[in-house]
């Protein structure tokens, strides 16, 4: 088995979701195809409510900002108070939400209305989150050798948060110390990261980031955050300079922590 040193001036493990703690399966597969199935369902349900029309809010503001995209979608503003009219709303929102989801878009709205309905169905218990089996064990292995363990992940904090408590392994939302989204800034500018390092309290040399997106990777080296590029199945391949320059693992049990020997 492979073997990776983590330096001993990491105290803080930083982790990606997404082909890192969980399969890219689990998310292609489960939770983005429950939204595009369930939106408009979702949309006629909750539309009275002060949340979903936050999410709608911001939908449309969004909207605007996209709106000299190819494609784009515009969510209108109500004309009126007639179901005409509020099924025309919804079916906007439902074919912008589509849009974006079909250019995997990370903007902060679309990600606030995954996350509320992400929540609802994992609160009905409709569906469970899945870690690959090393990740369990060895965060808990890392938090009994004083380790710190983060979450920075593209999905809201929402979102991270309901995939830790309604998980296969149960309820695991305590093995972690804080969670982080794209509101602190995108996965792959450097910037991001200085500004976990300090919210934190601590340098990024005193982190360690886990991902599989080499992008995401070089924008924390740049940061001077440690990094691992992790390879599971079904991830993207990496070319052969980026096997040559990361060090990679694939599995969490393969970081030997120096502070525990």
């Amino acid at each position: 088995m492979v073997v990776l040193s983590v330096p001993a001036e990491v105290t803080v493990i930083l982790l990606d979701i997404e082909g890192t703690t969980t399969p890219i399966a689990f998310v292609k597969d489960i939770l983005f195809p429950y939204v595009k199935e369930n939106v408009k369902e979702y949309l006629q349900t909750h539309w009275g409510e002060e949340e979903c029309q936050e999410d709608v809010s911001l939908l449309r503001k969004q909207a605007e900002e996209d709106s000299h995209l190819d494609g784009a979608v515009p969510i209108p503003a109500a004309s009126g108070n007639g179901a005409d009219d509020l099924q025309w709303m919804i079916q906007a929102v439902v074919d912008n939400v589509c849009w974006q989801m079909s250019l995997d878009r990370k903007t902060t709205a679309l990600k606030q209305l995954q996350g509320h309905m992400w929540r609802a169905a994992f609160k009905a218990g409709h569906m469970k989150a899945e870690f690959f089996e090393d990740v369990v064990p060895a965060v808990r292995k890392w938090r009994e050798a004083g380790m710190k363990v983060y979450v920075y992940s593209s999905g809201s904090v929402e979102a991270q948060k309901l995939l830790f408590g309604h998980s296969t392994e149960g309820d695991i939302l305590e093995l972690v110390d804080g969670h982080f989204d794209t509101k602190i800034g995108h996965k792959v500018e450097s910037e991001s990261y200085r500004k976990i390092a300090s919210s934190i309290g601590c340098s990024t040399n005193n982190i360690l980031f886990l991902t599989d997106v080499s992008r995401e990777a070089s924008a924390a080296e740049e940061a001077g955050v440690h990094v691992a590029v992790v390879v599971r199945p079904g991830n993207a391949g990496l070319t052969d300079d980026e096997k040559t320059h990361f060090s990679l693992i694939t599995s969490f049990s393969e970081l030997y922590l120096p502070s525990s020997a």
